[in-house]
């Protein structure tokens, strides 16, 4: 049984992590290097690093901050925000990212994604989708659209459609962030996880609305794991919980592994 892995995540403006609800009325969080320093220490598997004002403040990702956090993080880590040419990701590459991750710029030059896996390979080229729920199909299915800067944007686009479409210029990853669930602790977006995972043939990272250890839990498990609720992703990105100092990774990953869920340690 493949490990699934819990990733915290650390949204960066101005320098200092940040968290709100449904990407508003952002709240300081702390240092990202101190963040960085205390999940490496307790057992992360991953880190992400999003600098979540460059899309739509038109800024450089805060290679400084990058260089900072790499330094005091021996696990993968992710970099994203203000990725928006082939040197962006070179220079975050040459900062310490081991993959980036893509949001606005991938909408709106769906071929970035082509440049970025043909020079570094699929496995550090991350598309992120900001997805909302925007109604009804005509069956009745829920339907959600892909975001752009910073969650601001409906482009309009199918949000299955497009993380089809991106694994076939080259994506290797989707961190597949809920607006509707961020940061609300109502648990992650269960029924949109299962819709890109069944769509895609790459690992899927739920992320958006943890506030309990069974949500965390569910977004992991497996359909045939005896729960009625489960995403089954690959990964659950982790940011509230872990900043604000209500849960640690060590009692999030014992918990999931009491209920079925194959962790690394």
């Amino acid at each position: 049984m493949q490990a699934k892995r819990i990733i915290p995540c650390l949204d960066v403006d101005d320098g200092r992590v940040v968290k709100g609800v449904q990407f508003q009325g952002l709240q300081d969080a702390g240092d990202p290097v101190e963040l960085a320093q205390v999940y490496n220490r307790e057992g992360a598997d991953e880190l992400t690093f999003l600098d979540i004002g460059a899309s739509y403040k038109s800024r450089a990702t805060l290679l400084e901050v990058v260089r900072q956090v790499a330094a005091e993080v021996f696990i993968p880590l992710c970099v994203g925000g203000g990725i928006r040419r082939l040197e962006d990701m070179r220079e975050a590459m040459n900062a310490g990212a081991d993959k980036v991750s893509v949001c606005t710029a991938a909408l709106q030059n769906p071929d970035l994604i082509s440049d970025m896996a043909r020079v570094y390979g699929s496995q550090c080229v991350v598309l992120s989708i900001d997805a909302k729920r925007v109604g009804e199909d005509s069956r009745g299915s829920p339907r959600w659209h892909a975001f752009s800067h910073g969650g601001r944007t409906d482009t309009g686009i199918d949000a299955i459609a497009w993380a089809i479409k991106a694994v076939k210029l080259g994506a290797g990853e989707i961190l597949l962030n809920s607006i509707d669930a961020d940061g609300t602790g109502a648990g992650y977006d269960l029924p949109l996880t299962r819709m890109i995972l069944a769509a895609v043939p790459v690992p899927v990272i739920a992320s958006g609305g943890a506030g309990t250890l069974e949500q965390i839990a569910q977004v992991l498990l497996a359909p045939d794991q005896g729960s009625a609720d489960w995403g089954n992703a690959d990964a659950a990105l982790v940011a509230s919980l872990l900043h604000f100092g209500k849960k640690s990774i060590p009692e999030i990953k014992g918990y999931v592994e009491s209920k079925g869920v194959c962790v690394r340690w």
